[in-house]
């Protein structure tokens, strides 16, 4: 999360002209070169020659009218950025990419510092890993780096594959398997929150605390990603790696340090400490017709591109118990979506209730029990809520919070993707998944892959399959 001023780096995006960067990668790549946050020129790459330097600029343009960047960075200032077309993914196209890069960097009178950064779907990347590596890519005068986005691997096996030609050719230490999710302000601060407030981190355990849910929403639906999504499902799209990161940042021993690995040991302690997961522990669903936001929508089988006879979940809420002293028999209950009544991304924490109470004598025999819920979009922040008395008469109890939100304290925050960029240039791996943990996760989940749950109609605009609620043992869920 610290920052070394490292003078220059080569950023080679390989699928530069994919959603991915479109929407979120270059925008980002774009503030933090112009907040002079970190120096480095871009080389796009793409399959399709439909681009050279100038109109891929154009295209990078585009996204930065897209992301509300453009008024503060103009078309004509992307000097910086290139183009390279390697065709089929072959070797004999990657050996044109290396002559490019070093084209680059001799012109520029660049280092040799180079971050290759992944952004293609999933079956190109040991391709592209296999090229750079026969073509001594992974090595050079500098310092050679490589991004990898999700998902890592479809299953256990598979990821084990991946992890093997990757460290074929790279080092543990080059490697960067990003989740842009632990990029959030709030996510970082959720370890300061716990670590640096003894009166929370001493509440943190079993003994106080009743369940802990964490729910990432969102209202859209499969969009342009029908022909990958139909293929994973909500599962290996999002339970798998996004909000398991975010439970094993919850769930984490302190730490002995806040280095990188430090932290990704306990991480990875979390994971492996989860019970096996029964079908009885998860409950799929997949969106019907409905109305989101105003807007009547189709069912997820009525999308383009999808089969009318399509089983993909689009919803899983998936109940976790994590067998160790901390933890044991406090139910992690995560739950995603698509087509849901709300965007939103936040974990819960239910504490437990007073175990008797003593207003009886003003009619109040149930205290509802403290939460502290923890918002990673939108507006970002922490919300407290505790019971105070209402003024005045009868005697009632008021449900009141404590907040602290970062958008009205601090105003603007840097997104996810700046922050991970960031890092990876500086060098910190804090925040990135490491080998051992990828494949513990997909060891968790990869049983449930062949498991025949059914899967449950929900329309669209609401919180999902009512079968869901089973997962609550009689609670309800806090974000409805």
């Amino acid at each position: 999360m610290g920052l070394k001023k490292i003078p220059s780096y080569l950023m080679i995006v390989i699928g530069g002209t994919g959603d991915l960067a479109r929407k979120g990668l270059l925008p980002a790549l774009c503030r933090v070169k112009y907040n002079r946050f970190a120096d480095f020129y871009l080389l796009g790459v793409g399959t399709g020659r439909v681009h050279n330097d100038e109109t891929y600029r154009d295209f990078v343009y585009r996204a930065l009218v897209e992301s509300g960047d453009a008024d503060r960075i103009s078309r004509d200032s992307l000097d910086w950025i290139f183009y390279q077309a390697v065709g089929a993914g072959r070797l004999d196209d990657y050996k044109h990419l290396a002559e490019r890069l070093i084209g680059i960097e001799t012109k520029f009178q660049l280092e040799e510092n180079r971050i290759f950064y992944l952004a293609t779907p999933p079956n190109v990347f040991s391709n592209s890993i296999q090229n750079l590596g026969e073509l001594g890519l992974n090595l050079s005068k500098g310092e050679t780096k490589l991004v990898i986005e999700k998902p890592f691997g479809q299953d256990f096996n598979s990821a084990c594959e991946l992890n093997q030609i990757v460290h074929k050719f790279f080092e543990e230490s080059q490697i960067y398997r990003i989740d842009h999710y632990l990029g959030k302000e709030t996510v970082q601060n959720l370890l300061a929150f716990r670590f640096s407030n003894a009166m929370f981190e001493s509440l943190w355990n079993r003994d106080r605390v009743e369940r802990v849910e964490i729910t990432v929403a969102e209202t859209i639906g499969v969009e342009h990603r029908a022909g990958y999504y139909d293929k994973v499902g909500a599962m290996r799209d999002m339970i798998q790696n996004h909000l398991t990161q975010l439970l094993t940042l919850v769930a984490m021993e302190v730490p002995t340090t806040l280095e990188s690995e430090g932290v990704r040991h306990e991480k990875v302690k979390v994971i492996k400490a989860i019970s096996p997961i029964t079908p009885a522990d998860v409950v799929y669903g997949q969106y019907t017709k409905g109305t989101v936001d105003g807007v009547e929508v189709v069912g997820y089988t009525e999308e383009p591109n999808i089969p009318s006879s399509s089983q993909t979940e689009t919803y899983a809420a998936v109940r976790l118990n994590i067998s160790n002293w901390r933890w044991q028999g406090v139910p992690f209950i995560l739950r995603t979506g698509k087509r849901l009544y709300r965007g939103i991304s936040e974990i819960g924490i239910t504490f437990r209730k007073p175990p008797v109470s003593v207003f009886r004598a003003f009619n109040i025999n149930d205290i509802d029990a403290n939460k502290l819920i923890i918002t990673l979009q939108p507006g970002e922040g922490f919300d407290l809520r505790f019971k105070v008395k209402q003024p005045g008469e009868p005697y009632k109890l008021l449900t009141q919070s404590l907040q602290y939100k970062y958008p009205q304290m601090l105003g603007g925050m840097p997104g996810a993707y700046e922050t991970l960029i960031l890092d990876v240039v500086s060098g910190d791996q804090t925040l990135f998944v490491r080998a051992d943990e990828a494949e513990a996760s997909w060891e968790l989940y990869t049983p449930l892959l062949s498991m025949q749950n059914p899967v449950y109609k929900y329309a669209s605009g609401t919180w999902g399959p009512m079968e869901a609620q089973r997962l609550l043992d009689g609670e309800k869920w806090l974000t409805i």
